[in-house]
């Protein structure tokens, strides 16, 4: 008996009725096929609907200009809590996620439940699967429609993983990419085998797709003036032999010249004889003329003495006429052309501009010797680590990413405007590479990166999100050593988490604001807290605002605001409506609206979406 039915037997006369019914269904669903790990639906029902999770602004740890706020936004704590706030204000709304979890190596990489994970731990992969499955299914429904996901992940793990994703993403698997992690290494698994390499995982929703890379067009030419325009010289053959294809066994005539071209007897001509002539007929055949050995057999004898000897027309070393095929005495007495007839494709004929991405990442050290079409090329994990001491001044984070393989990745997965969401963030690399990226083409990109503090009892204090994470972002941002600055701001947040009972208590306007400006407008931006008003969007029909206290000052306030339309959120709704309905158009609702709902199995209405079915839309 598992331990997971032994701790349910346990505490059998505990359940409620509900939760009985939740065991029951589970148990008639269970499927007998696929990734099977242990799990408790009950406890992940409980987890993910056990508080409400509220962003706190660490404006010591941000980089911002006063209430303007930012659209980058790094998060500090559990990245479960940090997904469960984003899918109350971030739904539907990240095109591209890329992570690089834990791996499971029992190497004290990951800790859960306050504890490292050992290698012999006996429920260490279904610990590990059910940790990944809880924060997967939180991030897919942040996904735009054409949304996509990129996972890092080790060898041993990438089956389990592939699974797994399939569950959360059924259908959704676009393939995998294979990235050189090193050059070289001393360290062999059983078998004398060594692990150089890692995956990348892709599973995308419909429509997404990579930009791939713009084709060459050096090999087309027009050097007979065809008016179809450019082209180059593609084969006119197929992989059927003579006696597959008996129809498309024929000799080929050039109809200026007379001379007569066999069929290549293992892989004879491509189109049937009425199709080729109308090729021939338009001049879509590149037939090699005169300049080649022409020869004239006057007997068949004479073929049959020259097959003998091979002084006879041959694809590479094989002969193209031979005494086993049929009706050889086609080829006597007529000129028989030496060379090979070819097909030209036109430039204009492509149904694809570009090359698609390869799923072979080439290593920066073989760049040059080999050379993948569509692929790209990365640094090894070396560089990642050094990347980061760049940065600082000394090697403070040991496990980064390469910066030039995230920066890849992106520049093929993200359009300008695009949210980057990593939720196993580490040291910043994907907010560096999005930075570095919009640098590069002008873009807007932005970016959220989700970290712990990783502190442990022999560490209290250690803060990876803020001195590492946060800090390596300031430095790009602001300029470090010689390298200047590349601008740009960030919010940096902690998260309090509350009981659903306790919010009417403890909950403030200020975390209210902080997640209507994230919903509606996609930046955390500080409230203006010496205003009687804190507008979160404002155009030139409507007015959505937090009104933290209702009093005067706030009447006056909507009042002079001169705005057709207004929707305010306030701790007391009917007071504010009864105050204003005689002379403004106001939606009044509580503070409580914004607070309770959008996390778990709550649902969220955004009030910028009421607002312009009601045709008087916001900005």
């Amino acid at each position: 008996m598992s331990k997971k039915s032994k701790d349910l037997l346990a505490r059998l006369d505990t359940l409620t009725p509900q939760e009985v019914k939740r065991l029951l269904v589970e148990e008639l669903t269970r499927k007998k096929l696929g990734l099977v790990w242990e799990t408790d639906l009950i406890e992940r029902d409980a987890a993910l609907n056990a508080d409400i999770v509220l962003p706190v602004l660490n404006s010591d740890a941000s980089l911002l200009d006063d209430h303007s706020g930012s659209e980058n936004l790094i998060i500090e704590g559990d990245n479960f809590d940090s997904l469960r706030l984003l899918k109350s204000t971030h739904r539907g709304k990240i095109r591209v996620i890329y992570i690089d979890p834990p791996y499971n190596t029992g190497n004290k990489d990951w800790v859960y439940n306050d504890h490292f994970i050992k290698k012999d731990d006996r429920w260490k992969h279904s610990t590990w699967l059910e940790f990944m499955y809880q924060r997967l299914t939180l991030a897919r429904d942040l996904l735009t429609p054409d949304g996509v996901i990129l996972i890092s992940i080790n060898d041993e793990n990438r089956s389990r993983l592939e699974l797994l994703m399939d569950e959360v993403m059924p259908g959704r698997r676009l393939g995998s990419m294979v990235w050189r992690t090193r050059q070289g290494s001393n360290d062999t698994k059983a078998g004398y085998l060594s692990g150089d390499h890692e995956h990348i995982l892709v599973y995308a929703n419909p429509g997404f797709s990579f930009h791939g890379y713009e084709k060459s067009y050096a090999m087309y030419g027009n050097p007979d003036n065809d008016p179809r325009g450019p082209w180059r010289l593609a084969d006119i053959t197929c992989s059927k032999d003579f006696k597959a294809r008996p129809n498309l066994y024929y000799p080929l005539v050039d109809p200026d010249t007379g001379i007569h071209y066999p069929p290549n007897p293992d892989s004879t001509w491509r189109y049937q004889r009425s199709t080729m002539d109308q090729y021939v007929a338009v001049g879509q055949i590149a037939f090699p003329g005169e300049a080649q050995e022409v020869k004239t057999w006057a007997s068949l004898d004479d073929l049959l003495a020259d097959i003998e000897s091979g002084n006879v027309p041959k694809s590479g070393r094989k002969p193209l006429l031979r005494t086993d095929l049929p009706d050889l005495k086609q080829w006597v007495g007529v000129p028989v052309g030496f060379a090979r007839p070819q097909f030209k494709r036109y430039q204009a004929d492509l149904k694809q501009t570009h090359q698609p991405l390869s799923s072979w990442i080439v290593p920066k050290f073989e760049e040059g010797e080999y050379d993948a079409p569509g692929s790209f090329v990365s640094t090894t994990n070396h560089e990642g680590a050094s990347g980061v001491a760049n940065v600082f001044g000394s090697r403070v984070f040991n496990y980064a990413k390469p910066q030039t393989l995230i920066q890849q990745l992106l520049s093929q997965a993200t359009r300008p405007d695009d949210t980057v969401l990593d939720f196993f963030a580490g040291s910043g690399t994907t907010g560096h590479a999005v930075m570095e990226l919009n640098a590069q083409d002008g873009g807007n990109r932005r970016f959220i990166l989700c970290s712990s503090t990783e502190a442990n009892p022999k560490e209290p204090e250690k803060n990876i999100c803020r001195d590492v994470c946060a800090e390596r972002i300031r430095r790009v941002m602001t300029g470090y050593g010689e390298t200047e600055g590349m601008n740009g701001s960030f919010a940096y947040l902690t998260l309090e988490k509350m009981d659903e009972a306790d919010l009417i208590y403890d909950a403030s306007p200020e975390h209210a604001y902080g997640l209507l400006c994230l919903r509606e407008v996609g930046l955390y931006r500080q409230a203006p807290t010496e205003q009687p008003l804190w507008p979160v969007i404002t155009d030139n029909t409507a007015l959505i605002a937090v009104c933290p206290i209702v009093n005067d000052d706030t009447v006056a306030a909507l009042k002079a605001s001169g705005y057709a339309r207004v929707v305010a959120y306030s701790p007391r709704p009917d007071s504010l409506r009864y105050a204003l309905e005689d002379v403004l158009n106001i939606d009044s609702r509580s503070l409580d609206d914004v607070l309770r709902f959008g996390q778990g199995n709550r649902k969220f209405q955004p009030v910028s979406a009421v607002v312009s079915t009601e045709g008087e839309g916001v900005a």
